[in-house]
C-alpha cells in the first residue's frame, strides 16, 4: 500500500457523481469514512443509491460548494469551462480527473486487477468480483455497471482492487495493476488513438505495465498468460455444451481439467469473459471450486442481454452493444433462443465512433432484417452528418431510421407473441425502451 492522497485528505467533490464510475468511487469513499458530495446535471439510479447513503448531491450551477472540499475529481465528460471545476481551480484545489482519482484509490489495496478490451469488461470485471466474494477475499470492485447482486460497486477489504480500465483518452495507462486482463485490441475510441497500430500499442503499454498479464489468445503478441477456445491457450474450453442460449464447458489449465462450469447468462462470448476470470483466479492461486461458485451464482449486468419485459406478447432485451463485435455477439445469441422474427433496434453510440467504423457497422448491421436505427446518443460530442445514425440508416439498405419513440413504435407494432424485440446501443435507449414497455398499451 503506498502514500496517496485519500490517506491525507477527508474530504471529496465529485463533478459528474451520477456516472456509473464516478458513483461507484463515491460510494467507496463514503464506505471508508471520508466526506463526499458530488453533482450532476442528470438524476439516474446511482444518484438515488448515492442519496439514500447520505451523499449530498447537487446540480452544476452551484459553484461556492467547492470550497468546502479539499479534493475535487471530474469525469471526462465535462466540459473543461464547467462552472465548478473552473471555480475548484481559480480556488487552487487539487484537482484530479476520474482516471487520476482511480489511480490514486489503486493505491489503497494490496493488489490491483484491472480489466481492460473494447468490450466484455463490465462482464468479466463482474465475473471476477463474484468470484472472489465465494473465495471469501477482501476487495473493492469497481464495476462499470449495475450487477446483479453487488450493483455497480462493492467493499468488504483492501486486499484487492477489482476495476475495469477504459480506454477513453488512454485512462487504463494511468493504472499500474499487478494483474493486467486485455480481454480484446478491437479498435474503438480511434478519435483518441488514430490508427489500431496505436492503438495495440497501447494495450502492449498496458500489459508491460503489470506483473502478470493476461490476454485472448492469439490477439496480441504471444506473451504472459492466455485464454482462449484454441487448446494451445494457457486456460480454454472443452466440451461446450449449449442450452437455450446458456453455455457449459469444461475449463482446462493447460492439459489439466479444472471442472465444469455452467454459466447462467446468455451468449458463447461470455465463455471467454469466464475464461480470463478463471486465469485471474487462478493466478491467484483460488481454488476451482470457488471459481465454480462465483461464476455459477453471477446471474449478469444491467443491459447485457437483460430481459425487461414485452410489448404485445414479444419478449425485449435490452443490451448495451454499442460496437459492432459486441452488435454481432448479441445478436448471434439472441438468434439461437430461436424466436420466429428478431426485431432489432439499434441506438449509435457517439458520431466519432459511428464514422470511424461505419465499414464495420455496415458489414454486421448489413444482413439484418427489421432493423431500425435510432437517431445518434451524442454523449460529449457535436452532431457530424459523416457519423450520424441517419448516414448509417441509409447506408442499410434493409433498415429504417428513427428520430423520435413514435418511429420505435411504429416498428416494434409489427412484432407478436413468438417475437423477440432487442435495444442495442450504450444511450439513452434503455431508458426509452422501458418507458415504451411501461406505457405501451397507454399509447398504442
Amino acid at each position: 500500500m503506498q502514500n496517496n492522497i485519500l490517506t491525507i485528505y477527508d474530504s471529496f467533490y465529485l463533478i459528474g457523481i451520477g456516472g456509473v464510475s464516478m458513483s461507484s468511487l463515491a460510494k467507496y469513499l463514503k464506505a471508508i469514512g471520508k466526506t463526499v458530495a458530488g453533482s450532476d446535471m442528470a438524476w439516474g439510479e446511482y444518484v438515488e443509491e448515492l442519496k439514500e447513503l447520505g451523499i449530498i448531491v447537487s446540480s452544476n450551477e452551484q459553484k461556492e460548494i467547492i470550497a468546502n472540499y479539499d479534493i475535487v475529481v471530474y469525469t471526462d465528460a465535462i466540459r473543461e469551462d464547467d462552472i465548478q471545476l473552473t471555480e475548484a481551480r481559480r480556488l487552487g484545489k487539487c484537482v484530479l480527473s476520474r482516471g487520476q482519482f482511480l489511480y490514486e484509490v489503486s493505491k489503497n489495496f494490496d493488489k490491483v486487477i484491472a480489466v481492460s478490451g473494447c468490450h466484455g469488461k463490465t462482464t468479466c470485471t463482474a465475473m471476477i468480483t463474484h468470484i472472489f466474494s465465494a473465495a471469501g477475499k477482501g476487495f473493492f470492485a469497481h464495476i462499470g455497471g449495475k450487477d446483479k447482486k453487488f450493483s455497480n460497486s462493492y467493499f468488504c477489504g483492501g486486499e484487492f482492487l477489482i476495476t475495469e480500465a477504459c480506454e477513453y483518452k488512454k485512462n487504463f495507462l494511468l493504472l499500474q495493476p499487478d494483474i493486467a486482463v486485455i480481454l480484446n485490441s478491437r479498435p474503438d475510441h480511434m478519435e483518441c488513438y488514430g490508427s489500431e497500430e496505436n492503438l495495440k500499442k497501447c494495450y502492449l503499454q498496458f500489459a508491460d505495465s503489470s506483473d502478470i498479464n493476461i490476454s485472448l489468445y492469439g490477439d496480441l503478441p504471444a506473451y504472459g498468460l492466455t485464454f482462449g477456445f484454441d487448446k494451445n491457450a494457457d486456460y480454454h474450453a472443452k466440451c461446450i455444451s449449449d442450452k437455450n442460449g446458456r453455455y457449459s464447458f469444461s475449463a482446462y489449465e493447460g492439459a489439466h481439467e479444472l471442472g465444469t462450469v455452467e454459466l447462467q447468462v446468455y451468449g458463447k462470448h461470455n465463455i471467454l469473459n469466464a475464461l480470463a476470470a478463471i486465469a485471474v483466479a487462478r493466478s491467484m492461486q483460488i481454488p476451482f471450486r470457488y471459481i465454480k461458485k462465483g461464476l455459477e451464482d453471477f446471474k449478469g449486468v444491467e443491459r447485457r442481454f437483460e430481459f425487461i419485459g414485452k410489448i404485445n406478447g414479444a419478449e425485449c432485451i435490452a443490451d448495451y452493444a454499442h460496437h459492432p463485435d459486441e452488435i454481432h455477439a448479441t445478436v448471434r445469441a439472441a438468434r439461437r433462443l430461436a424466436y420466429k422474427k428478431l426485431f432489432i433496434v439499434f441506438q449509435p453510440h457517439t458520431y466519432s465512433r459511428t464514422k470511424n467504423l461505419m465499414k464495420q457497422f455496415i458489414r454486421v448491421l448489413a444482413p439484418m432484417n427489421n432493423l431500425l436505427i435510432y437517431r445518434t446518443f451524442a454523449a460529449r460530442e457535436y452532431y457530424d452528418d459523416g457519423g450520424s445514425a441517419l448516414t448509417l440508416a441509409q447506408k442499410l439498405k434493409k433498415s429504417r431510421y428513427g428520430d423520435d419513440v413514435r418511429d420505435i413504435l411504429d416498428f416494434i407494432g409489427e412484432a407478436g407473441e413468438e417475437d423477440l424485440i432487442l435495444f442495442l446501443g450504450a444511450g439513452d435507449i434503455y431508458d426509452i425502451s422501458k418507458k415504451l414497455i411501461e406505457n405501451f398499451s397507454g399509447i398504442r
